[in-house]
């Protein structure tokens, strides 16, 4: 059963381990990018933080999809699962940012905390729905 597991999680490009270490190295350079906008939007611009998320998200998870679908999970780009994408992580930026703006916390910590959400639930949904391998 060790053995089995150990296959499982190691399988090359489609292993549970390499996949979350690619999954993780684009999300640093998503987190980078999400922030950059977010900051731009918000103390830059003026917006309050909940549309300044919502925007740097669409903006940084386009490229995340783009190069996580090529790169963590060797899988070919379409419409339907972009907007699967966009749609599940979307709705856990705008939460993320309303329950910022309502407990009026940092826009440091709204980055934060959005960053280490979408990592857990990002990955979770985008393995188990967005990129779902079909059986035939």
């Amino acid at each position: 059963a060790a053995q089995t597991l150990d296959v499982a999680l190691n399988a090359g490009a489609g292993g549970l381990l390499d996949q979350m270490r690619r999954y993780v190295l684009v999300g640093l350079g998503n987190t980078l990018v999400h922030g950059s906008v977010f900051f731009l939007l918000h103390l830059l611009l003026g917006l309050r933080q909940a549309p300044s998320n919502l925007l740097a998200f669409a903006v940084a998870a386009s490229l995340s999809y783009y190069v996580n679908a090529r790169y963590t999970f060797a899988a070919r780009p379409s419409k339907r699962r972009y907007l699967l994408f966009l749609l599940g992580m979307g709705i856990v930026s705008v939460a993320v940012g309303a329950l910022s703006d309502w407990a009026r916390l940092s826009p440091w910590l709204t980055l934060v905390i959005f960053s280490t959400v979408s990592l857990v639930a990002g990955y979770s949904y985008s393995r188990s729905v967005v990129f779902r391998r079909r059986t035939p």
